[in-house]
Order: structure tokens, then sequence, then C-alpha cells
């Protein structure tokens, strides 16, 4: 199958939307719940799998569904067909604030691996794979596991960092070492390894974990500033931080006791 060439625009700075056109006939695949809108003449299909070629056939499409299953995420996919006379746009929001990186995947050489939870939208005929790291010490310390989601195709693909987005080319040869959840996506021909911190008292105190990621190009990266997990890790200790019960939890009162005291006060 042919890949279909879409037409894009991305909106908004913190929290961004990609709007996608469609000519008639064509259509885009999405991530479960990430719709932002739809305009009338696009009819919407959950699949198995991705329904790019290589997923042909029943047994085809199970082991698609078995591929997304395998990087936790859904076994459908939802598909945006253009059924009307003229074009059409269906929008892709991201899911907290970032950056939405569009993939021309036909110039990185056709393939690309990235977070498991980063694919957001992508042309029909993309195929949604999986990347298994060969090396045990990613596939232990590495953070996103033993497997990563793997983009295939020529077609237009949309990926979604957290934060604030660097995009960096690598030359043969050069290393960069990254916090393991700062990593979005990088092509094939990267080397991407775990390295121990080297001292215990920097890993047990630094905040900084005991393993780092290490790129080695030659090829392009793209990193995030704030991963998902940073984030959530974050709002965590923050309600921790509030913690306490009444109607004053949260506040300076309740962490010192005195909005009790004056609620007592008779």
């Amino acid at each position: 199958m042919a890949m279909d060439v879409v037409d894009y625009e991305i909106f908004g700075s913190e929290m961004q939307y990609v709007e996608v056109e469609l000519d008639p006939g064509e259509a885009a695949i999405g991530e479960a719940g990430v719709m932002m809108y739809m305009q009338d003449g696009i009819q919407m299909d959950t699949i198995f799998g991705d329904g790019s070629a290589q997923q042909g056939g029943f047994f085809g499409k199970l082991m698609g569904a078995g591929k997304r299953l395998l990087t936790g995420e859904s076994l459908f996919t939802t598909v945006y067909h253009n059924e009307g006379s003229g074009k059409r746009r269906v929008a892709f929001a991201a899911p907290y604030p970032g950056k939405i990186v569009p993939v021309d995947l036909s110039k990185v050489g056709g393939t690309l691996i990235c977070q498991k939870d980063s694919f957001l939208a992508a042309a029909k005929g993309v195929s949604l794979g999986i990347a298994f790291q060969k090396k045990i010490g990613v596939g232990l310390f590495g953070g996103e596991g033993f497997i990563m989601q793997k983009l295939d195709g020529d077609g237009m693909a949309f990926i979604h960092a957290g934060g604030t987005l660097l995009e960096k080319t690598l030359a043969p040869g050069e290393t960069l070492r990254v916090d393991t959840g700062c990593v979005v996506a990088f092509q094939p021909s990267v080397d991407f390894d775990i390295q121990y911190a080297g001292k215990v008292k920097t890993a047990l105190f630094g905040g900084e974990g005991l393993f780092f990621a290490t790129l080695s190009g030659p090829g392009k990266v793209w990193l995030q500033s704030l991963p998902l997990s940073r984030m959530a890790d974050r709002i965590v200790m923050a309600s921790r931080a509030a913690g306490g019960g009444g109607k004053e939890g949260g506040t300076a009162l309740a962490g010192f006791g005195l909005g009790s005291l004056l609620g007592n006060d008779e």
C-alpha cells in the first residue's frame, strides 16, 4: 500500500495540536484518545493494528495488534478516512505540555525508533511495530524497558515530546549522555546504550538515578526536557507535601495546624 501524502499544520505553543488535511480517499491513523476534532465527511473506524500493508489478512492484523500490546498500547488503532468530495481536516492534540514533532520518514531512512508513548498520529500506510533493544543494560535499566516503538514507511508521522524539544544530529562517533526519560526518538543508525553513573554517592544523592543513556552517532536524535514520568513524580510529591485533611488542606494554616485551632475556638 502506498503511503497517503498528507498536508498538516501545527497550532499552539505549550499545548499543541496538529491539524491534518486529507484529500478525498486519503486517511490518517491516530493513537487512541488523541483526536481533538474532525470535519464532516471524515469516517472514523477502529481496527486491529495499524492497517498497513504489512498487516494484510487476519493473521497479519492479529500480529500487528499483538505488537502494540507488547509496547503497552491499545490493541486497536483508529483510522480517519475522508469519504467526502473535497478536502477535510482532522486534528490530534498533545496529551500534556510539550511539542509535536512532524517527521517525514522518507527523510530519516524510512524508520524511526521512539518511546512507546510518544506516537500521536501518522499518514495511513505507516507501520507501527516494535524495536527490541539487543543490549541487556538497556532492557533492564533504560527506563523504557526492552521494547520501544518502531515506525516504518515513507510518510508523515507525528510524535510528542514533553516540555522543550531538542533536535540534534550526531556525527559519527559523537556521543551524548542523556537522562533515560529524556530520549524521545532516534534513527536506527544511532547506538543506544545504558551506562552506570560511576559514583555511588552521585547515584544515590545526585537526584539523577543510577544510570543514564548514551546516544552515539551517526544519526539524528530528539530529546525532551520534561518526561511525563518526571512531571507525574513532581505532582505526586506536591500532593503529598500539601497533605492534610479538612477544608484547609494544602494551605499554610493547615501546615501549622492553625486551621484546626481557629476552627475549635468558640
